[in-house]
């Protein structure tokens, strides 16, 4: 569990994030949505330890790394999994190479192991052959998979995505997002997951905080995003007919009014 208390962060004598409190919990993919420039990619670097906060402090498990030292620190990124938007996938590297960096650089276990705990997880994430290509050889869907199975070679406590779905195709990001909630429910760690991609958000949303002008502006499930009346979420996440005809046929629903799938053609024509 990850526990953000009060935090508040500026630059320039501007405030970027202001006063934000939240809890991120075990075993669920928790979200972290909003428009450019709200304050979403700053919380998360402050969340591990990229920036220190300007006030405020960020626990995990009960513990401040706010309040830590460096080598308490190096610690806790031991049990940080990390995917980059980009993949950040080392080009002169193998995708083997490329998975059993964090081995090489946090474990003393031997050759075998580590050729053993590459090929584990590369399976977990159907990879399993793909040891000896180049990231020039892969397809972006793969390079995110290969970037998952790096984050997740540690058996890390806690993962955090940024955009893991940037520049991916609809069916492939649909992939990357179940291939997240799976590793997440079974690992138990707690997922923390910045998007603007409103797939992600009805798919693995087990929790969603929505950033607006640095402030937490909603809080809530997939299941109960739609019937929000926060005025601000609703402009950003039904910016689209497509979206607003979806909330208006899950409000129908669920006063009963749609009972079958000829009610549903109905409303569609």
């Amino acid at each position: 569990m990850i526990e953000i208390k009060n935090i508040q962060k500026g630059f320039d004598g501007r405030k970027v994030i202001d006063n934000v409190s939240a809890t991120l919990e075990t075993g669920k993919c928790n979200l972290i949505i909003g428009a450019s420039g709200s304050g979403k990619t700053v919380l998360m670097k402050c969340l591990v330890g990229l920036f220190e906060p300007d006030s405020g402090e960020v626990l995990y498990d009960e513990d401040s790394i706010t309040n830590m030292n460096e080598e308490d620190r190096k610690m806790l990124r031991q049990q940080i999994g990390m995917l980059f938007q980009g993949s950040a996938l080392f080009d002169s590297m193998t995708v083997e190479q490329n998975v059993r960096f964090p081995l090489d650089m946090f474990t003393k276990l031997s050759a075998k192991q580590k050729h053993e705990k590459v090929n584990e997880v590369l399976a977990r994430v159907n990879l399993a052959e793909a040891n000896n290509k180049f990231p020039a050889e892969i397809s972006g869907g793969m390079k995110k998979r290969v970037g998952i199975a790096r984050a997740i070679v540690l058996n890390p406590k806690f993962l955090f995505c940024d955009e893991p779905n940037s520049g991916l195709d609809p069916k492939t990001s649909l992939v990357i997002d179940k291939l997240i909630k799976e590793i997440t429910t079974e690992y138990g760690m707690t997922t923390v997951v910045n998007t603007h991609d409103m797939n992600s958000v009805m798919e693995i949303g087990d929790k969603i905080i929505f950033m607006h002008q640095g402030h937490k502006e909603w809080e809530g499930t997939n299941k109960d995003i739609i019937f929000s009346k926060n005025e601000e979420l609703n402009q950003f996440i039904f910016a689209s007919n497509f979206l607003q005809d979806a909330k208006d046929m899950r409000m129908l629903e669920a006063k009963g009014k749609i009972s079958d799938d000829r009610d549903m053609d109905k409303l569609l024509k």
